[in-house]
């Protein structure tokens, strides 16, 4: 008779969304929980909170996902959210190129005051609005060729900003970098999954801080918690990756 098979280790990691208003943060969040896109997501208000697990082959991620607002009146409140985060997203919208500006600034931001070693993901999300989306199913990190430059749009491409660009920066910061679409899900587990196999074993071993999502390590609820005012959509327990 067969053995049982021991069970994989299983480990929380604190995942924080930074971005601006608009870029499809949530949207992000929603196709990766629970595999669906809503076409006019209403604004996150302070934070949205979800739960999911990403099954890498020796081990089980349960990511806890804490989605901030991206409205300037809510940026004070993102040092409480990202406080002992071990990983980061941060967005931005690939047909606009000030949210690239603001996307750089949330990465100086946790590089000078989150947690040392945290992962960040820079994602240039809309892939969907630029020509590039039917044959961007592979992870844009990598070193393949292809990439868009300034000037490549053609007509019905909305693209602002270069994949070159975006690529060039995060490579010079040590960053994980995707294109995705949240709308088709293009590349959207792909970066959770880059993120998981990302985070240091020791990262996984360390105790937990204070700042840590206690809520989470007491239950496995999986409802979308909006942090001033009650959210009605769940979260499912299940992962694409």
């Amino acid at each position: 008779m067969a053995e049982a098979t021991a069970p994989k280790p299983s480990s929380s990691v604190k995942l924080v969304l930074l971005g601006e208003a608009a870029v499809g943060k949530s949207s992000l969040v929603l196709r990766f929980v629970n595999n669906d896109f809503q076409e006019n997501k209403e604004p996150t208000i302070g934070a949205a909170f979800l739960t999911q697990k990403c099954n890498l082959p020796t081990r089980t991620i349960k990511f806890e996902i804490w989605d901030t607002a991206g409205q300037e009146r809510f940026a004070s409140l993102a040092p409480m959210y990202y406080r002992n985060a071990q990983s980061a997203l941060v967005v931005y919208d690939l047909t606009k190129p000030t949210s690239l500006v603001k996307a750089k600034h949330w990465v100086a931001e946790l590089q000078r005051q989150a947690s040392p070693g945290i992962v960040i993901a820079l994602v240039g999300n809309k892939l969907d609005l630029t020509n590039e989306s039917a044959s961007s199913s592979n992870n844009l990190g990598d070193d393949s060729e292809g990439d868009a430059t300034e000037g490549e749009a053609d007509d019905g491409d909305a693209r602002k900003v270069s994949t070159a660009e975006a690529k060039s920066y995060a490579e010079e910061e040590g960053l994980l970098f995707f294109e995705t679409s949240a709308k088709n899900g293009t590349n959207v587990s792909e970066v959770f999954t880059a993120i998981a196999n990302a985070i240091p074993e020791t990262s996984l071993k360390g105790a937990r801080g204070p700042g840590a999502t206690q809520a989470a390590s007491r239950t496995e609820d999986q409802s979308r918690v909006n942090l001033t005012g009650p959210r009605d959509s769940a979260a499912k327990d299940t992962c694409a990756c």
